[in-house]
């Protein structure tokens, strides 16, 4: 399987909000190299460990494009340079306060409000960009489960290769892999406080568009490069 490629939200490397998240998830993205993991009161930290291991492979990020195949014929290069582009065309958008919160069977940051603006940012990101996607196959395809999808999120899946965009989107950084409930209670009591510091110290903007690629199945995610946002 060829290289896949992402488009991702993460933090500034080095700021306060990557530093909470890439030592939760134990491992630095840019770098591909662990991190240690916080010291909780908790969960044990072979517990922390399993229950982050899923996330850790994609790094602390926010998905705004999920990751696809480039088309025939196109090049990482002529991405990045599209990437460019579209980072002139969007501003900032003010994240205001995230909180902690199950989202089916994992643990994830959201917004408490989803503005219009962040909405209208992720579907550009979506739609300004899929002329460069590789259309799914059938083995893509059967890997979504579209048996379970209804018919709004199967139209989704084929037209962007996603069912979780457009109106779909919610935003989130995963903090965890599936987890059962007792986990889940554990975990949010793990970050409540850490989250309202950050909150209240460093509000969060989304002021990047990030590239991350994965070289091959199954294999890290990696941060290839970060374009900041110039409207």
């Amino acid at each position: 399987m060829s290289a896949r490629y992402a488009i991702y939200f993460a933090p500034a490397a080095g700021s306060p909000w990557w530093q909470f998240g890439a030592h939760w998830l134990g491992r630095d993205e840019a770098k591909d190299r662990a991190l240690r993991q916080p010291e909780l009161t908790y969960l044990k930290p072979d517990v922390l460990h399993r229950l982050t291991s899923s996330p850790r492979r994609y790094g602390f990020h926010a998905t705004l494009k999920a990751p696809f195949g480039l088309a025939a014929g196109c090049t990482v290069v002529q991405l990045q340079s599209r990437l460019n582009m579209l980072a002139r065309t969007l501003r900032p958008v003010a994240l205001g306060p995230l909180q902690a919160a199950t989202l089916g069977d994992f643990v994830a940051l959201v917004p408490t409000q989803t503005t219009d603006g962040l909405m209208q940012l992720a579907a550009a990101c979506v739609r300004d960009l899929d002329d460069l996607r590789r259309p799914l196959d059938a083995d893509d395809l059967a890997r979504r489960k579209p048996e379970s999808m209804d018919p709004r999120a199967l139209e989704l899946l084929h037209q962007y290769g996603y069912p979780h965009v457009m109106e779909r989107f919610q935003f989130h950084f995963s903090l965890t892999g599936p987890v059962s409930a007792e986990s889940a209670q554990s975990v949010l009591h793990e970050v409540q406080d850490r989250v309202a510091h950050l909150n209240a110290t460093d509000p969060l903007r989304l002021d990047r568009l990030c590239l991350f690629v994965e070289p091959g199945h199954g294999q890290a995610f990696t941060r290839m490069a970060d374009v900041e946002l110039q409207a």
